[in-house]
């Protein structure tokens, strides 16, 4: 009786050390459950964080790259083709730090990858900023080159106005002037002998002579020596077709002759047949040579 008593109590120790072994290895189960489910939500709040902090780093590489097209500054074709590839990673970039899940493995890449970003933004714009001050020099030294073709230019246009103006002064100069210009009216026998005469209603023609003042200036050459008559009340007598330039303009003439001129001294004249009737007045002629006046008088006819 009393072996059976020992015994039952023996079995219940036994269930007390079993249940307090259990319940030993549940408080541990917990307590690990417990604490690594606090490293993860501790772990998952990181990630999170990092997550963050990367999306921002790549919003400032983002606007880095921005400031240069804001510049306006005219990049070549390389730094277009690196900042086009920068671009492009961005974008993978931000795509994958948008997703709900990201393993430690993504993160060191994106860590990775946006470090390398970063270097590529500092060397991208150390090569801005050198490609703007050579942009600048370039800028100055075409100013400068400008500056000096404008003041050779007008050193030039200068030059050339005072040649200008020079050659229409040595021009002026070695215009022909005629002297002692007269007009003597003239009737024409049957026989040919020219007589002179006072009154207009026998004069046939007018013969004007005339001398060239001695001129070294002037071209020693054939010249043309153009007369245009003018009647008492002021009508140039001419035929339309007749033409020549003068005083910048074109005008009629009533007789032309081509002459030698040498400065010698020599006397010319010229003769003119009215081709009308000559009435009673002053009859006024002028002398044009070269494009210039050259001298003028007039006769009374009664």
């Amino acid at each position: 009786m009393l072996d059976q008593k020992v015994s039952g109590t023996k079995g219940d120790h036994n269930k007390v050390y079993f249940l307090i072994i259990v319940i030993a290895a549940l408080i541990g189960t917990n307590a690990y459950l417990y604490i690594k489910d606090r490293q993860e939500s501790e772990r998952f709040v990181s990630v999170s964080n990092e997550k963050d902090r990367l999306k921002l780093e790549v919003e400032k590489i983002e606007v880095e790259l921005d400031k240069v097209n804001a510049i306006n500054l005219s990049l070549t074709n390389k730094l277009l083709e690196e900042q086009g590839l920068a671009r492009q990673k961005i974008a993978e970039l931000k795509s994958a730090l948008q997703k709900g899940r990201f393993n430690k493995d993504e993160l060191l890449k994106a860590q990775r990858e946006i470090k390398e970003l970063h270097e590529f933004v500092k060397s991208y714009n150390e090569d801005i900023n050198r490609l703007q001050q050579e942009n600048f020099l370039l800028k100055n030294e075409r100013d400068s080159l400008a500056k000096s073709s404008n003041k050779a230019s007008e050193r030039a246009n200068a030059l050339a106005r005072r040649n200008s103006e020079l050659n229409d002064k040595v021009k002026t100069g070695a215009v022909l002037k005629a002297f002692n210009v007269g007009v003597t009216a003239y009737k024409v026998k049957n026989s040919g002998k020219h007589i002179e005469v006072t009154s207009a209603s026998s004069a046939k023609k007018l013969v004007i002579s005339f001398g060239i003042a001695p001129n070294p200036l002037a071209r020693k050459d054939y010249h043309k020596i153009y007369l245009r008559v003018f009647d008492p009340a002021g009508n140039l007598i001419a035929d339309e077709s007749n033409m020549f330039d003068a005083e910048s303009q074109q005008m009629q003439y009533s007789e032309m002759i081509t002459i030698s001129y040498n400065d010698d001294n020599t006397a010319y004249s010229i003769q003119w047949v009215n081709p009308k009737e000559f009435i009673k007045g002053t009859y006024t002629i002028i002398l044009y040579a070269d494009g210039h006046t050259m001298g003028k008088s007039s006769i009374l006819l009664k």
